[in-house]
């Protein structure tokens, strides 16, 4: 049975998002770059206990681990969205938190247009990497 993780990131490729080879590890989701690199993304807090606020991408070589990462907040690549919840009136930052055992998104639940939006954001950041021979050292750059 997929958890609420995992059906939150399969939304995100089916907006678009595509990694070959992809495999869901509790609230992991790692997916082929191309041979060498692999991508790691999960829902990452930033401080506040059990409220996930972001995506976190690391992309790992596999012989010599992490390339590079990147946290994308949700404030900033979807930013505030308007809800009809008069506890919100100026709208909300969409998160997901957890409610006794329960993850769920809080108070405002993205449409296909978010996803696609947050998928778009983490193809554009892969992309850089693809088809590129990433080392972990720096000495092996030319400037």
């Amino acid at each position: 049975m997929a958890t609420f993780f995992e059906k939150e990131m399969k939304k995100l490729f089916r907006q678009g998002l595509d990694l070959p080879e992809t495999v869901f590890a509790g609230r992991v989701c790692y997916g082929k770059l191309n041979e060498d690199v692999r991508v790691r993304m999960e829902f990452a807090t930033e401080g506040v206990s059990d409220q996930y606020s972001a995506l976190k991408v690391t992309l790992l070589n596999r012989r010599e681990g992490p390339v590079d990462s990147l946290l994308l907040r949700f404030a900033d690549v979807l930013g505030k969205k308007p809800t009809t919840n008069p506890n919100f009136r100026e709208g909300i930052v969409p998160h997901i938190w957890k409610n006794g055992n329960d993850f769920a998104w809080y108070v405002y639940q993205p449409t296909a247009a978010d996803y696609k939006t947050l998928a778009d954001a983490v193809g554009s950041y892969t992309s850089m990497f693809q088809g590129e021979e990433l080392s972990q050292g720096m000495d092996s750059m030319t400037i």
